[in-house]
């Protein structure tokens, strides 16, 4: 569980500095990934519109106005960056279900326990995994999202990590999180000639192996595609047996 060093460069993406300096230079909004209107299918189906949510990492994206004009009625966004936070307030004033707060995600401690019922993040999970210190905030982050989650609740990552470098984490028996994958091609991304494409539904989740990785015979149609973890906090025991399609550790670390 170390720092993604592969897909990371020289800056340190856990800093708010550098958000800072980023956001003043860039200015205009940018979604990273991907767009709410591709991952609609996924928000909608598991998180209701008139659940309270949190949007870690907001950055300057639109997706929470998207989502508002979806129907979507509550939801907190904090960035570690105080001038995203600051444009972002200006900019949605006005839209009561919208509301930002300059927070970092590996200290959430101004929310009570059990706040949200779902919580979003595009991104900033693997900006941590860029950071110094990756795995130890990366396990802060993960234990702050999970202690305000409900029962039932939802953790949504979308990332560009594929299970050999997040499951490790997602997994840990601590939070007790039930886990589906699905896999989602960049935007743009045409199926190459002669390949077909694939009739599979984008919600029918990807089949995960009992150590929690892709199975060998998985072909990736676009190499360098998201993945989404959609994380269901589960209170009941670890002795019973899930019955809605989520995996789940068991306590030899396996999964069923």
């Amino acid at each position: 569980m170390l720092r993604d060093e592969s897909t990371c460069n020289t800056y340190n993406y856990g800093d708010a500095l550098y958000w800072d300096a980023r956001y003043v230079q860039e200015g205009g909004a940018f979604d990273w990934y991907q767009r709410y209107s591709s991952l609609r299918p996924f928000v909608r189906h598991f998180i209701p519109t008139s659940s309270p949510v949190l949007m870690v990492g907001c950055g300057n994206a639109v997706m929470s106005e998207d989502m508002v004009k979806d129907g979507y009625e509550d939801i907190m966004n904090i960035d570690i960056s105080s001038v995203a936070i600051n444009m972002m307030k200006r900019k949605y004033e006005h839209i009561p279900q919208l509301k930002y707060m300059q927070m970092d995600v590996r200290d959430m401690s101004f929310f009570p326990d059990e706040s949200f019922d779902g919580v979003i993040d595009k991104g900033t999970l693997d900006s941590l995994m860029c950071g110094n210190d990756a795995p130890i905030s990366a396990a802060q982050m993960l234990g702050e999202v999970s202690r305000l989650l409900k029962p039932g609740g939802i953790y949504m990552l979308i990332t560009y990590g594929d299970p050999t470098v997040r499951m490790p984490h997602l997994s840990r028996p601590v939070y007790n999180w039930k886990v589906r994958l699905y896999v989602i091609p960049r935007p743009g991304f045409q199926t190459p000639e002669g390949c077909g494409s694939s009739t599979k539904s984008d919600l029918e989740p990807v089949p995960i192996t009992e150590k929690g990785l892709l199975p060998a015979d998985f072909v990736l149609e676009d190499p360098d595609c998201h993945f989404i973890y959609v994380c269901k906090k589960d209170d009941a025991e670890l002795s019973n047996p899930p019955t809605d399609g989520f995996s789940r550790l068991t306590v030899d670390g396996l999964y069923v």
